[in-house]
Formats: structure tokens, C-alpha cells, sequence
């Protein structure tokens, strides 16, 4: 049996907000697993809205930078707020940003390797190592993506929280939907959608939520149950898909809906292509 730890306790407290001892026993009873004891608890009605992850682990900063062809993300993680607010770190991530949108690294340890624009003698490592020993903390790179622009697609990049959060979305159809795609970048980062279409969800997450909502309907007539299983279903849809959500900005319209007549008024059908939300110590 997996020895059950405060740790552990305290993660599933933050993340589904039902309190200690009952979060300390479901994990007892799902052998330490986190995400059975979560859906246990959701089984007994203690647990509704549950966190992804818990609180960060990390300080850090988020950054973006674009060229004609491509969008470089990067993060970068250090130890305490006082420092990602240091003009010398936010300059550091700014510089990066730049140069992996025109060199196009491969990966994180090609990128690590390259010549720092900011100092022909030092690569990126040397650069990182020196602004440790200037700031005093440990400062890690820890992740990137780029993002290679296609004709006729619009993107929209937003960041939210001072770069604690970073959100973009690919429209595909036109290549004059920048705004849609912005507002749809901060719908993201609001919303924190999981998945773009209900299609998108893999079967082993339709079983759990659909076993999940079955345990909590009950004994009730087979023809009661379909529907009630239906309006189940379709709730974990406007919660997990971004498509299905309610617009932030209009909650009339769904992100779908506001898709739909962006596309009408432009005299071409519009789809979002792929969203991206980053959000600082996950990942």
C-alpha cells in the first residue's frame, strides 16, 4: 500500500477543497492515487470544480516574441517574486524570446548551446549561470515552443497575471483575424479550457467522467437516466471545451457561436486551428 503523505493530503485539499480528513481518507481508501481519490470524492458529491494541478511550484515569468514566420513561448523559472521583478531578469527573458524566434532551436538543449545575442562570448547556459551568480538564485530555462505562422491564419497571444500566464490561439481562414484571436487568447486564460472539441477528449477520460455522473444520479427509471447522463455530459463540455465555453466577453455566445458569426461577417468560414495556455510551474 503507498504511504499516504501530508504532501499529498494537502494537494488534494487545494485542489478539490474538501477538507483534510476527508481528503486523507480517500486517498487511504484509493492506495495514494490522486486522481482516483479525486474521482471518489466526486462519486460522493464532496467535489465539484476540481484544480488541475495545486498552487505553483515555481516563480517565474512567461514571455513571447514574433517574427513574420514564427512565435517563440519561454518560460523561465527562478525562486521568489523578488527577483522575476528584477529589470535584469525580465530583460534576460525578453532577449531569449527574441532569439528563439530567428534561430529556431530544435530543443531546449540545442537552445542552451547557441551563442546569447546579448554576449557573442557566451552561449545561453554561460548567459543563464552569470545572471545566477549577479541575482543570487537558482534561475532555470525551463521550457519553449515555437510556433511556425501559416498563410491565411491569424494568431492572437495574451498575457495574463504579469506573464504568470500565457495564452495563444491559431485561427485558421483568414489572416485578418488578429483581434478575434487576441480576445479569444484571453478568454483562454480566464476560462482555462482543458480540450478544444469534445472530440479532442480521449476515451479514458469520457469513461471516467462518464462513470463519475452515472455514480451520481442514483436509482431512477433507465429512460431518466439517459438524460440526466446527457445534461451530465454536455456540462463537462461547456466546463472542458474551449469551443463550448461561454464567451467571457458575451456570455450569450459560446467560443463556437462567436466563431461561427466572426466567420459570417469575414464571407469565409473560420476555425480555431489550436490554443496554447502556459501557466508558470506547470508544464
Amino acid at each position: 500500500m503507498s504511504k499516504v503523505t501530508a504532501d499529498m493530503v494537502k494537494t488534494l485539499r487545494e485542489r478539490t477543497g474538501v477538507g483534510m480528513s476527508k481528503c486523507k481518507k480517500a486517498l487511504d481508501e484509493a492506495d495514494g492515487d490522486m486522481e482516483q481519490a479525486i474521482a471518489n470524492l466526486r462519486k460522493a458529491g464532496m467535489a465539484s470544480a476540481v484544480k488541475k494541478e495545486g498552487r505553483e511550484a515555481n516563480e517565474g515569468l512567461i514571455g513571447s516574441s514574433e517574427t513574420d514566420d514564427t512565435i517563440a513561448l519561454l518560460e523561465i523559472n527562478a525562486e521568489t517574486d523578488f527577483v522575476i521583478q528584477n529589470e535584469k531578469f525580465q530583460d534576460f527573458l525578453k532577449h531569449l524570446c527574441e532569439d528563439l524566434a530567428k534561430t529556431k532551436p530544435s530543443n531546449l538543449e540545442v537552445f542552451l548551446a547557441q551563442t546569447y545575442s546579448q554576449n557573442p562570448d557566451a552561449s545561453v547556459e554561460e548567459a543563464r549561470a552569470e545572471l545566477v551568480l549577479s541575482l543570487g538564485e537558482n534561475i532555470q530555462i525551463k521550457r519553449f515552443e515555437l510556433i511556425n505562422k501559416e498563410n491565411g491564419h491569424s494568431y492572437g497571444v495574451y498575457s495574463h497575471m504579469g506573464g504568470r500566464i500565457l495564452t495563444l490561439v491559431e485561427i485558421g481562414g483568414d489572416s485578418d483575424q488578429q483581434q478575434l484571436a487576441k480576445d479569444i487568447a484571453m478568454h483562454i486564460a480566464a476560462e482555462a479550457p482543458e480540450f478544444l472539441n469534445p472530440d479532442d477528449i480521449s476515451s479514458d477520460v469520457l469513461a471516467r467522467e462518464m462513470d463519475i455522473a452515472k455514480s451520481q444520479i442514483g436509482d431512477k427509471p433507465e429512460y431518466v437516466i439517459d438524460k440526466i447522463l446527457e445534461g451530465k455530459m454536455n456540462s463537462f463540455y461547456e466546463q472542458s471545451c474551449l469551443t463550448k465555453q461561454k464567451f467571457v466577453k458575451d456570455p450569450s455566445l459560446t467560443v463556437e457561436k462567436l466563431v461561427e458569426e466572426a466567420g459570417k461577417k469575414a464571407s469565409q468560414p473560420l476555425q480555431i486551428v489550436r490554443f496554447l495556455r502556459w501557466q508558470i510551474g506547470r508544464g
